[in-house]
């Protein structure tokens, strides 16, 4: 192997008709990091804020699409309804953000895109493992799940009937408290107070505009990793 043809490194070559051996690069391609990324859809971000938008139409086609990527990569942290009580938080790890309570509602929806990109205290990013419209796809259902969890009667349709989720329970053969409020385990510690019960878990306050994960990002230098935030996991 050690005498086998092989290209060097700048020098010429008649193997190709322009006599180069270093091949230029393939049309339309793009190295990993040359990325155009400073447009919102990248980032979540304009004029360095956070905004309250999706890039593109949302469908049910990208609800579902998120419903799919939030229950594979979100669900083992937050669970299935977003609201930080997942299986490994059940099993000890420090407690995911509720995105049912007052903190969270009130968050632009690109936060959560942000958040998705960057990380955010003991929530590592995803950027590597999905894809920036998946991100947002995520980001359209986190809302459509805030909603199915404080809806009120007056969003209901008129004449359509609403049964509690405790009802629901007894008609499937589980006790009424199957759909009441999701013990903790005695290893969860919260960095922030709490301050009652929401979407059956722990719910915290909101949080100032001034600590947001994109305003903590630009006040250490734009790194692009927000530093550890007071509730751990975002």
């Amino acid at each position: 192997m050690q005498n086998q043809p092989r290209m060097f490194p700048q020098r010429g070559t008649t193997l190709f008709a322009d006599g180069r051996s270093v091949r230029p690069q393939v049309e339309h391609t793009v190295a990993r990091g040359q990325l155009y990324e400073e447009d919102y859809f990248y980032t979540g971000l304009e004029n360095g804020k956070e905004q309250n938008m999706m890039p593109f139409p949302v469908t049910m086609q990208v609800l579902a699409r998120g419903q799919e990527r939030f229950n594979v990569y979100c669900t083992p942290c937050h669970s299935r309804v977003g609201n930080g009580a997942g299986m490994i938080v059940e099993r000890g790890y420090k407690p995911a953000a509720n995105l049912h309570d007052p903190r969270h509602i009130n968050q632009p929806l690109s936060h959560y895109f942000y958040v998705m990109t960057n990380g955010y205290g003991a929530m590592p990013d995803y950027k590597a493992q999905i894809a920036p419209e998946d991100r947002w796809a995520i980001a359209a259902y986190i809302r459509a799940l805030q909603l199915s969890q404080n809806a009120t009667l007056a969003d209901v349709p008129p004449g359509t009937q609403v049964e509690s989720l405790q009802d629901v329970a007894e008609k499937q053969g589980l006790p009424a408290s199957y759909a009441g409020p999701w013990p903790m385990p005695s290893t969860a510690v919260y960095g922030a107070p709490i301050v009652g019960i929401v979407a059956g878990a722990p719910a915290q306050n909101p949080m100032p505009a001034a600590k947001s994960a994109a305003a903590q990002a630009a006040k250490k230098g734009g790194t692009g990793k927000a530093p550890a935030g007071p509730s751990g996991a975002h």
